[in-house]
């Protein structure tokens, strides 16, 4: 049995491989292994049978199969015996090191052959991307993923939508057709990272213009602008350098405080914004404008009541119900869940049909509720 302790007096497997010169091989000490029933055999005086001779004589062991014939003493066998082994530990290895030569020869040949695909795949890769086709198409592709236009694009309108890209990309103020365009046929392409752009744009030209003939219309529209693409700061900064109270035209007066009121607005300066509301309101009672922003200012402080009249006079004066309606719907989605909890009963209890948007939003809690 294996790793069985041997009993006083009898050599080990290991012992015994190594009386005959044979522990270099690998089976002569393993337990059950023919070369170890052979040295059993030997060790006990037994005679081998002619199977086995003939086994060592063609594995090779020929100073062990003249011993196992009486032809040598034991002597004799241990010398030449000696010799044998050291034959075949050197030929043992020799062929490690052919064996090791030839696979580092396979290893570099590898080697080799991966460079050499690497360096074509490189190779392939340079010429592609230095292509001037794969360059404007790759050029493109960056451009659409830069303002969000990655998806499809209708094959008509491709070539157009492109063009509008490459001049916003490049600070090139949109014409006003292409602005109607956006707002109508292309309006699924007009992204929110298109607007905020042209707002910019937009914003820059008119700010410039202001710092060059400080025209106060140019500082309203480009705080319009700036509003639009979250920059409500700047435009504050621009609009308290103009002084409104030396200034004589009412219209003009009253643009500006809107619109500075609605910069107030996005900053959440909420009293600030009421106030230039207001003395835009008393500078041009019959405008819907300074009435809308009234309006949203109160939504938001929470005089719901007092808002929604705001907003009749802004749609008195000219304001559209639809502009008003996207303005509640704007408050509402930005609101605390308590602020919208308030304004969903506030705009239900006014018109439940105008205002069944406020349910959808609401979701089933209302119903289970």
């Amino acid at each position: 049995m294996k790793n069985q302790k041997p009993s006083l007096g009898k050599p080990t497997l290991v012992e015994v491989a190594v009386k005959y010169q044979v522990e270099d091989l690998h089976g002569a000490s393993i337990p059950g292994s023919r070369m170890t029933k052979i040295l059993e055999q030997l060790e006990s005086g037994q005679l081998l049978s002619n199977f086995t001779l003939e086994y060592l004589r063609q594995k090779g062991f020929h100073t062990l199969y003249r011993y196992a014939q009486k032809e040598i003493s034991f002597a004799d066998y241990l010398k030449a015996a000696e010799n044998e082994k050291y034959e075949r530990c050197s030929a043992a290895e020799i062929k490690a090191l052919r064996e090791e030569a030839e696979q580092k020869r396979k290893r570099e040949a590898l080697q080799a052959r991966m460079r050499r695909e690497q360096e074509l795949a490189a190779a392939k890769k340079r010429a592609f991307d230095n292509d001037p086709k794969n360059i404007a198409k790759a050029k493109q592709n960056e451009l659409r993923a830069k303002y969000d236009l990655s998806y499809f694009i209708e094959k008509n309108y491709f070539p157009k939508v492109m063009d509008i890209l490459r001049r916003v990309d490049n600070g090139i103020r949109l014409s006003e057709e292409d602005i109607v365009w956006l707002s109508t046929k292309g309006k699924e392409y007009f992204t929110i990272e298109l607007r905020l752009e042209y707002h910019r744009i937009e914003a820059e030209f008119y700010a410039g213009e202001f710092k060059k003939n400080r025209d106060p219309w140019s500082a309203v529209n480009a705080s319009s602008h700036y509003r639009k693409c979250g920059r409500a700061k700047t435009a504050d900064s621009m609009l308290t350098t103009i002084g409104v109270t030396k200034l004589k035209n009412s219209r003009l007066k009253s643009a500006l405080c809107t619109t500075h009121g609605g910069v107030k607005r996005d900053l959440r300066k909420l009293e600030d914004a009421l106030s230039l509301g207001e003395q835009a309101h008393l500078l041009t009672p019959k405008d819907y404008r300074p009435c809308t922003l009234l309006g949203a200012v109160n939504i938001e402080i929470g005089n719901y009541n007092l808002g929604q009249a705001w907003y009749k006079k802004a749609v008195e004066r000219g304001a559209s119900e639809k502009s008003v309606d996207d303005d509640l719907r704007s408050i509402f989605m930005r609101a605390e869940k308590s602020k919208q909890e308030e304004l969903r009963d506030h705009l239900l209890r006014i018109d439940p049909v105008r205002y069944s948007w406020v349910k959808r939003n609401h979701g089933n809690r209302r119903k289970s509720g």
